[in-house]
Parts: structure tokens; C-alpha cells; sequence
């Protein structure tokens, strides 16, 4: 294993004591703009999951002395992922993007916190586009079904008995009209997986390029988990629509992370063997990064300048682990371990880490004081 270099940074809790406050997943904006404003959820239990009768508040933190505000409320979330709650790309430091159960059906919302004004898109969204022109969206419950902590518990799935339905999949949604469209259906997916057509499968987790051209999606089988494994395929294409390209069919493919337009992080197991693997797009090349440190799955995501990783481990003795990991020069340096006691389910608290816009910032979400809390880490020492 890679040396580490253990380099011990404070962390301080932006979130109040007294409830269980939380932002979600790791490569979501949760920094305003202007790098003013932290966003998170305040629910008042962690000990189970939401039903659909349970709402979380959506709010956010002032950085700069640690006000809490709260905005709205929604019904439609998890402990995984939140409400898929984030910063508008087009407006950064004045509206917010967020998930909702209305009327009878999940719908996504583009919040004015200026206003207060809200337009209401037809579909959930589980990514958004950086240029702010579109979103897609899923299908939350059928998620729910296969991972609660990632779904949503309003409403059962309508397809639910189908293992690849022609009228369930990725949808595309244009954010100025809330209008969608079905890009891929999962009988369509699922005639690119001939390994993956004897079960049920779901799209587990979708995420945009950074210049917003093509979209990654993790297909995964409703089969049981044998350790902490799904059969999952990696697939790629174009946000019209086009040149579907499939990296991976019925591998272990974990958390990622898109370096660049055409360059993808993931912990998977491709034809390089396991590990943290940089595949490129285009040519379906796969190189294995620092195998020596690298032989743990985390939650990766790379700096704003691509010089920095940020990482992090599940429960190691009851202690979670933060790390950032040095591209240019190979070092790994531990920035602190956190305590964990509670079991590793669906309603655990991952630490989750995300960057801020300057890259000189990290923040993440902990229970080791007992509770659960956003905390706020200055890594400028290390970065530069």
C-alpha cells in the first residue's frame, strides 16, 4: 500500500445541534456560487427510513456566520441522496433545484430564493446539466424498490412487475419548459445487456460531462446482493439521445466521477482488474490509478483545478476515513477519521465529501458527535 501521510485538518459543524441535518451525495453543487452559502436537509429522526409521510426542510447556511435559513419543505426524499437538492447552474447563488411528491406524482422544482417563485418540471431530476439547458430524470420508486436508501417511498412503481418496461427509463427534461422526454427505455437498455436480460434492471445512478455533451448511467439488476455487489453495467451516451456506447455489461462498477468531457473515474472491476480506473470515453482505454493505495471503493470526486482527489472509505474499526489524494506527485494524505457506530444500511451516513467551488474547501456529512451534521474542512494548507 502507498504511504499515507496523515495530515490532521479541523472540521467545524455549519449545522445546528438538536435534529439531523444532511446534504447528500458527492458530486452534487452544494457551495452557492459565490461560495457564501452551504445547502442541506434538517429531518428530525435518523434511526429509519422516510416514509412518504415524512418531510425533510430544505434550507441553507451562511458560511460566513453560520445563519440557518430555511426554505421550503419537500416529501420526496432519502438519506442517500437527499432531495437530489443543488444549486441552479444558470443562477448559482439565487435558485435551487430540488424533488417533490405532488398531486400524485414526483415532480422536480426550480426554486427562486429571491421570490420564492417556483416552476415545477414534469419529472424528478437526478442530474443536471452544467450549462443549465437540461436534466434527466428516473423513475425514484422503481429505485426505491431496488435501494430504499436512494428511492423514494411515495408511491409504488406503475411498472413494477416489468423487468424491462418500453415506457419507463431515462428522460431528458428541459429545464425552461419542465417538458420531458424518454431518451431510453429499459426494453431498449436492456437489448444492449444480453448478460443482464434474465432480471429486473434499474438505473441506479446517472450523472451529466462536465460540458454537458454525454451522460454516464450505472444499470444495475435486481438480483441479490452476494457481499456488497450487484451486477451492474456502465453505459454512456449522448444527452440527444445519441451514440449509446456500453464500457462495462454485468461488472462491479461502483462510485465515479467524470474528470473531464470524455474521461470517467470509477472503483470497477474492468479488464485491468479491480480497482480505481480511469476510462476514457472514446476508446474505452482503461488505466488503473495507484493500485497500491486505491484497493477500497469510496466516494470520488476530483478537484476544480484536476490536480487534487477527494476520497473517502466506508467503516474502517468504527471510523470512517477522509482523504486527498496528491494526482501530480502519487501521495495520499488521511485528513481525519471519523466516528461511526451505526449499521452499514440504507439509512448510514456516508461522509460523502464535495468540493467547493475553489477547490481550497471540502464539506461532508457525520454522526460522530452523535447526531447528524454537515461539517466544513479548510484544506488550502494542503492545496495551495
Amino acid at each position: 500500500m502507498s504511504e499515507v501521510i496523515s495530515h490532521p485538518l479541523p472540521a467545524t459543524r455549519i449545522t445546528p445541534e438538536g435534529d439531523h441535518y444532511f446534504f447528500g451525495y458527492y458530486d452534487v453543487p452544494a457551495f452557492s456560487g459565490d461560495g457564501c452559502h452551504h445547502l442541506c436537509q434538517r429531518v428530525p429522526f435518523m434511526d429509519r427510513l422516510p416514509t412518504g409521510n415524512d418531510t425533510a426542510t430544505i434550507a441553507m447556511v451562511s458560511l460566513d456566520d453560520l445563519a440557518f435559513t430555511p426554505i421550503t419543505e419537500t416529501n420526496a426524499w432519502n438519506f442517500q441522496q437527499g432531495t437530489m437538492l443543488q444549486w441552479s447552474p444558470t443562477a448559482p447563488d439565487d435558485a435551487i433545484l430540488f424533488n417533490r411528491f405532488a398531486e400524485g406524482q414526483y415532480v422536480g422544482v426550480i426554486r427562486d430564493l429571491l421570490t420564492g417563485a417556483e416552476r415545477v418540471l414534469a419529472m424528478p431530476v437526478a442530474t443536471v446539466d452544467p450549462r443549465g439547458q437540461y436534466a434527466l430524470g428516473i423513475n425514484f420508486s422503481r429505485v426505491f424498490d431496488f435501494r430504499p436508501g436512494y428511492g423514494y417511498a411515495n408511491s409504488p412503481d406503475p411498472f413494477g412487475n416489468e423487468r424491462f418496461p418500453e415506457e419507463d427509463g431515462v428522460f431528458r427534461i428541459e429545464l425552461e419548459t419542465g417538458a420531458s422526454e424518454l431518451l431510453f427505455s429499459y426494453a431498449e437498455l436492456s437489448r444492449h445487456l444480453p448478460d443482464m436480460r434474465e432480471r429486473k434492471i434499474v438505473v441506479n445512478h446517472i450523472t451529466i460531462n462536465p460540458d454537458g455533451t454525454r451522460f454516464l448511467m450505472l444499470v444495475r439488476d435486481f438480483g441479490e446482493l452476494t457481499v456488497t455487489r450487484w451486477g451492474t453495467a456502465l453505459l454512456t451516451a449522448g444527452l440527444d439521445g445519441s451514440d449509446l456506447r456500453v464500457h462495462a455489461a454485468n461488472h462491479m462498477v461502483s462510485h465515479y466521477h467524470w474528470r473531464d468531457p470524455r474521461t470517467i473515474l470509477a472503483y470497477a472491476e474492468l479488464d485491468k482488474g479491480e480497482g480505481l480506473c480511469l476510462l476514457d470515453d472514446v476508446t474505452g482505454e482503461t488505466t488503473v490509478l495507484d493500485p497500491g493505495f486505491f484497493t477500497f471503493d469510496g466516494h470520488c470526486s476530483f478537484s476544480p483545478n484536476r490536480e487534487w482527489l477527494l476520497y473517502d472509505t466506508y467503516p474502517w474499526e468504527g471510523r470512517r476515513h477522509l482523504y486527498l489524494y496528491d494526482l501530480r506527485r502519487g501521495i495520499p494524505y488521511e485528513l481525519g477519521a471519523f466516528a461511526d457506530p451505526y449499521p452499514p444500511n440504507d439509512i448510514r451516513c456516508d461522509l460523502h465529501p464535495r468540493w467547493d467551488r475553489t477547490g481550497t474547501r471540502v464539506s461532508f456529512d457525520a454522526v460522530h458527535e452523535g447526531y447528524r451534521g454537515v461539517y466544513l474542512m479548510d484544506v488550502s494548507p494542503l492545496v495551495g
